[in-house]
């Protein structure tokens, strides 16, 4: 029996992705395989932790079984990631897979079930771990209504990226602004024989980001060090990944809860 169905991908964002170029970056975009379609998410470039931020929509999959084998038993979803080089064919930098959440049509789209949650999957390139990406997936029965029956997809919308769809609210984290510091007192190096200490003292950097309230879907903290050769040219020497920032995050005190504690 054939059973007509809209799979939504919901790719947020991937990290500790495989450094492909010769700078220790990336420029990677994912590609979703599902039955006979396949589609690509935006490239990012000069980066190891993309976020894409973008739903992909596949329409029309025609599926073969009993209802409830395709609810229960649905076909995998195979996601590869890539580095889009300026020349020549793209370069494969790992695989996953995922099993999407399934709606039939006659079944009400409300929790817990629905909306799908954000999930880490584990990205693999041969036998070796290659990051992980964070991404739902859902598939959606069309019934006798039609796609007028299928959930609303709920913004927020962005003019500046056309046709390329967000995540929708209710799937995609809650962001809140985060300041960023960075302070370099010292590079210790073996291979290089002598570093001017002063070069890094005090070294104090910081910038603004928005960044997820949950802080198990913060990304990690990459950390390159470059040679900086004549006419502009840079040579990485090394690089450095902090895999989670939660032992570093301050939160001010609660003024309140301070002034709370003093009169009571």
């Amino acid at each position: 029996e054939k059973q007509v169905f809209q799979l939504r991908a919901h790719m947020y964002q991937a990290r500790s992705l495989f450094a492909a170029d010769s700078s220790g970056l990336s420029d990677p975009f994912a590609r979703v395989f599902f039955i006979s379609q396949s589609q690509c998410t935006e490239v990012l470039n000069e980066t190891l932790c993309p976020t894409w931020d973008q739903l992909l929509v596949f329409d029309n999959v025609e599926l073969y079984g009993e209802v409830h084998e395709m609810r229960d038993d649905p076909p995998i979803i195979v996601i590869e990631i890539y580095d889009q080089d300026t020349v020549g064919k793209a370069d494969f930098m790992g695989r996953t897979f995922a099993k999407p959440v399934v709606k039939m049509s006659d079944e009400h789209y409300s929790p817990p079930r629905f909306p799908p949650q954000l999930e880490y999957y584990q990205i693999y390139r041969g036998n070796s771990t290659a990051g992980d990406l964070l991404a739902a997936f859902e598939l959606l029965q069309i019934g006798p209504g039609g796609k007028s029956d299928l959930p609303p997809i709920d913004g927020p919308t962005d003019v500046d990226r056309g046709p390329i769809l967000p995540v929708p609210l209710g799937i995609r984290p809650v962001l809140s602004k985060y300041r960023v510091e960075v302070i370099a007192s010292e590079l210790q190096m073996p291979m290089v024989s002598f570093v001017p200490r002063t070069a890094l003292d005090n070294q104090h950097t910081f910038a603004s980001q928005d960044l997820p309230e949950n802080e198990l879907l913060h990304p990690p903290l990459n950390i390159r060090v470059v040679d900086c050769r004549a006419f502009g040219r840079y040579t990485l020497v090394g690089s450095h990944a902090v895999s989670s920032l939660r032992k570093f995050i301050y939160r001010p005190p609660d003024k309140k809860a301070q002034h709370w504690n003093m009169t009571g």
